[in-house]
């Protein structure tokens, strides 16, 4: 059983920045490749944000917040980072962090609002 925790999420104004956290406990780290995903208010379905491969750390992201978002992994804290620059109304929702076999966490909020 693999567990994820996301955390850093909170209230932000329009333009600044924030880094979420995911600390993976369960499995060996770098064995697996991860993602994060959000869901926006009002049940709006969860949507890709970005993704890091175990195996080379090859990224992809959203075409919405390329440039603006950043995923990394610290394999000695078994934890990944998405940093997030310029953020926009737009990006506000619940976070989650998952694997590439299906675990996900439980979410954390980003609000964006002057």
């Amino acid at each position: 059983q693999v567990h994820l925790v996301e955390s850093g999420g909170g209230l932000v104004q329009p333009g600044g920045s924030l880094r979420l956290s995911c600390e993976v406990s369960g499995r060996t780290f770098s064995t697996l490749s991860y993602g994060w995903f959000r869901q926006a208010p009002l049940g709006k379905e969860r949507a890709f944000v970005a993704a890091i491969n175990r195996s080379r750390g090859g990224v992809k992201y959203a075409d919405s917040v390329s440039g603006r978002f950043t995923i990394s992994k610290d394999n000695d804290k078994n934890t990944v980072y998405l940093q997030m620059n310029n953020l926009k109304p737009e990006d506000t929702g619940v976070y989650y962090c998952n694997t590439n076999e299906g675990y996900w966490g439980q979410g954390t909020q980003v609000t964006v609002s002057s």
